[in-house]
């Protein structure tokens, strides 16, 4: 009996020992269950945290203040003026026309036949006025209304860039010494400015980059003499024109102003210092910087041979006096302490994109020392041309967008070449492999491009004048100059090519 009663407190107690474990396994299956699942979410955030890093880093503090009830506009048409920190705003359509798949209206070459005026068939696919729906123009051209009207829809944003004539002077010495012959006579920029008749001639191919270059961009007879009537009336033909002209000394200003006008986010308008000379001024407004703190000799000038180069640009200084007092009244529009509460927004986004996106800090390097040579920028003057490189290790959608913001301007219009006339792609693919020799000056294997001797000329600007019926063009329309004051329609009229 005794036995029974052992034998049954054991079977019990074995009862009651085996429902603790019964409870702790199931504790446990929910703990391990839990962890598991932790596990795979963190796998899976992770992932997406990757995968969604340069959505994050790109658009959700890149938006900015709220634009109101407007709508972005997706047809532009930018005149892109020489030595004006243009290839920076070149490359922001760049990069908004990509990211939303535009259509862009792209020259056969570099630029749209420049320096002759613009034609409508020089854009590659154009059929007819209006055939096809083109979204965004930028590339160099001499301006044209009434050609530029046959392109683009009639909704189109007009907008351009204006620089002081005395820094536009200097940047255009440096970068086109060798390519104007006014330039290419004189010792320096300062024995030039003093007495600018002894080396021009208005008869010489690319002398207009000597002479009122603004002017001539916008389509205007850059060799007329100055009279007030004269200039008032380039003035308001651009004004017709124009719905926006900003300033490159006051860049960061112009960029709030126009992505208020386009009804465009943050990010669209953040840019870096694209053909830039030196570093970001430090507490400077402007981020361009394209002429070196510590000028070369061949660029000093004394206070009085910048007032004669004022006088020698007349027309451009002109231009320039009257377009500066009415950015500041749209900034007195706008409000002075909302500007600079934006200005303060971009500046900062720009600081956060550089330490994200670019090596050193974001400073420009020589173009000899970035180790990609496809975006090595052109090299052309009496100083170097920096550019930059991207951060290593960057997951491959942030390193797509960062590239966007530094792909030089020819390069760029390669790659939206090739996507939109996919059949010529194996030469645009062959296009962007360019040829680097020692110092990074840019060369293209393709015997047949342009890019030096042809439409280009020599890097941003060019004005090499093409093919030999360009030549022939640009020798009877240079001549027919001689004798033109305005343009029609703010750049059309009696040099356009027929």
């Amino acid at each position: 009996m005794a036995f029974k009663r052992r034998a049954r407190r054991m079977r019990l107690g074995l009862g009651r020992y085996r429902v603790g474990p019964m409870w702790l396994w199931k504790a446990l299956l929910v703990f391990v269950a839990i962890a598991f699942a932790g596990q795979l979410l963190g796998v899976i955030f992770n992932k997406s945290l990757q995968q969604d890093r340069s959505r994050s880093l790109f658009s959700s503090d890149g938006q900015g203040p709220p634009l109101g009830s407007c709508r972005p506009h997706s047809h532009v048409m930018f005149l892109k003026t020489h030595k004006t920190a243009s290839s920076t705003v070149l490359n922001m359509l760049y990069r908004y026309g990509e990211e939303r798949d535009l259509f862009f209206a792209l020259p056969l070459g570099y630029q749209f036949g420049y320096p002759l005026p613009f034609n409508a068939h020089r854009v590659k696919g154009y059929r007819g006025p209006h055939v096809a729906e083109f979204s965004i123009m930028g590339n160099h051209m001499r301006f044209n209304k009434p050609e530029v009207e046959k392109v683009m829809p009639v909704d189109t944003f007009y907008f351009s860039i204006m620089r002081d004539p005395v820094a536009l002077a200097e940047s255009s010495y440096a970068y086109y010494k060798a390519v104007a012959p006014a330039f290419k006579k004189a010792k320096g920029l300062g024995d030039f400015a003093d007495n600018p008749r002894k080396y021009y001639d208005p008869r010489l191919r690319n002398n207009h980059y000597a002479r009122n270059l603004l002017w001539f961009d916008f389509g205007l007879d850059h060799n007329a003499n100055f009279s007030t009537t004269l200039a008032r009336r380039g003035e308001a033909a651009v004004r017709r024109a124009f719905k926006l002209i900003l300033v490159s000394e006051h860049f960061d200003q112009s960029m709030v102003l126009l992505r208020h006008a386009l009804c465009w986010p943050l990010d669209a308008i953040v840019s870096f210092s694209l053909n830039a000379r030196q570093q970001k001024p430090s507490g400077g407004s402007s981020w361009v910087g394209k002429v070196a703190a510590v000028q070369p000799p061949a660029l000093a000038l004394t206070d009085d041979q910048r007032l004669k180069l004022r006088e020698w640009n007349a027309l451009d200084w002109h231009l320039y006096q009257a377009f500066n007092r009415s950015f500041w009244n749209e900034v007195d529009r706008f409000g002075r302490i909302r500007m600079d509460q934006e200005v303060a927004l971009l500046r900062t986004r720009r600081d956060v994109l550089a330490r994200a996106c670019l090596r050193d800090g974001g400073r420009p390097v020589e173009a000899s020392r970035i180790r990609d040579k496809t975006i090595r920028p052109f090299q052309s003057g009496l100083v170097k041309i920096l550019g930059y490189e991207l951060q290593p290790g960057l997951d491959n959608a942030t390193h797509q967008s960062c590239l966007r913001m530094i792909r030089p301007e020819i390069q760029y219009k390669d790659l939206l070449d090739a996507r939109q006339f996919p059949r010529a792609a194996p030469q645009a693919a062959q296009a962007q492999a360019p040829a680097i020799p020692a110092g990074g000056a840019y060369l293209r294997k393709d015997p047949s491009s342009q890019l030096r001797t042809g439409e280009l000329g020599v890097g941003e600007g060019g004005g090499g004048g093409g093919t030999g019926e360009d030549r022939s063009r640009l020798s009877r329309s240079n001549n027919n100059n001689n004798n033109q004051t305005l343009l029609r329609g703010g750049g059309g009229g009696k040099g356009k090519i027929k």
